[in-house]
């Protein structure tokens, strides 16, 4: 009889107890971003600053029309000049599909646009979501924490980055470690590395330019900064000119903006088995046939990872419950539709799936 008597008040906290395991689960997933819906989510990346992506597009979507939750209004977007092809592949597009959802580029109000740029005018409010070629760095996140919400950063395509030579320099590649030296300044003529007895130049934008240029010294440079010999080029299309009029040249950008160029040479990398991997598909296509025939991506080594400096494109999304997360997922998963896929890789990018 006392063992009947102990079966419900021991009933009763077992449900207490995995009531509050239960809610504590659920707050625990909610704080971390996870978000209860039928899209699918994205894997955590290793990378800093990159946080869990909440939504991705549903699996089978094959055109911006079937993409759900896409809101009405006119949202305001900005950030990494990496994506300028991507933006001129798909803006028709979408609009085709989605006429209410309407999208205006905003460049910041000074300075130049650029990932770091536009993830401030986020922050601030000024946009409704971000593009980016890097990831979220700490500083942001915390940033955005204090303010009351949280960023995400939803990958959905793959780039490399290239460096582009003047047509006469004779070598056949370089190390990421010899890249990191020169552009330190510890390596300064191309006979150190196997090339002729010539200087060596090399270009960069100043890091506050853009996303590329804080990659490239996070993960390349680990993080020294810039040699003094390293001369500032306004853009690429600047840097460019610059190595096509000096023998000893050497700029870094990324890769659709620098293959398929017929001014300029593109370096091959040594991948980690010693293989020497170019940025363009075999065999190289010489000036004298450009423009009627332009070196391609060599998308497969980007994809596989063979080619040693590739990374991810992100669309930058502000989790606060509001028409600037509706608009930022919505981005996202229009992105990473099979037409949107398809899009990104005409735009000479890597699709993500």
């Amino acid at each position: 009889m006392s063992q009947n008597n102990n079966i419900g008040p021991l009933l009763a906290s077992l449900v207490v107890t995995l009531g509050l395991l239960g809610g504590g689960a659920w707050w625990f997933f909610r704080s971390q971003g996870g978000n209860v819906n039928p899209m699918m989510s994205l894997p955590t990346s290793g990378e800093t600053g990159l946080t869990d992506s909440s939504t991705s597009s549903t699996p089978g979507v094959a055109n911006f029309s079937q993409v759900k939750a896409v809101p009405s209004g006119l949202f305001n977007y900005g950030g990494s000049t990496t994506w300028a092809p991507i933006r001129l592949e798909t803006e028709s597009l979408i609009a085709g599909a989605w006429p209410d959802f309407r999208l205006r580029y905003t460049n910041p109000t000074t300075g130049t646009p650029g990932s770091g740029s536009g993830i401030r005018m986020l922050l601030n409010g000024q946009l409704a979501f971000a593009q980016s070629s890097r990831p979220l760095n700490d500083k942001e996140l915390q940033e955005a924490q204090s303010r009351g919400f949280r960023l995400v950063a939803i990958p959905v395509a793959i780039d490399g980055i290239a460096f582009a030579v003047h047509p006469s320099l004779q070598i056949p590649g370089l190390a990421v470690s010899q890249l990191a030296d020169i552009y330190t300044g510890k390596i300064t003529n191309w006979s150190q590395v196997g090339g002729p007895n010539l200087g060596i130049t090399p270009y960069s934008r100043r890091r506050e330019d853009g996303g590329t240029v804080e990659y490239f010294i996070d993960e390349i440079l680990g993080q020294q900064n810039l040699g003094a010999n390293v001369q500032m080029a306004r853009d690429t299309t600047d840097g460019i000119r610059k190595v096509a009029s000096n023998p000893g040249g050497i700029y870094y950008a990324s890769a659709p903006e620098i293959v398929g160029q017929c001014t300029v040479n593109y370096l091959p990398l040594k991948s980690k088995s010693g293989a020497w991997i170019p940025p363009y598909q075999p065999p190289f296509v010489p000036a004298n046939q450009c423009p009627g025939q332009r070196n391609q991506l060599n998308q497969a080594a980007f994809q596989s990872g063979e080619y040693p400096i590739t990374r991810r494109l992100f669309v930058i999304v502000k989790q606060n419950d509001q028409s600037d997360q509706q608009a930022g997922e919505a981005y996202a998963n229009l992105l990473l539709t099979d037409q949107g896929q398809a899009a990104i890789a005409k735009a000479g990018y890597v699709p993500l799936r």
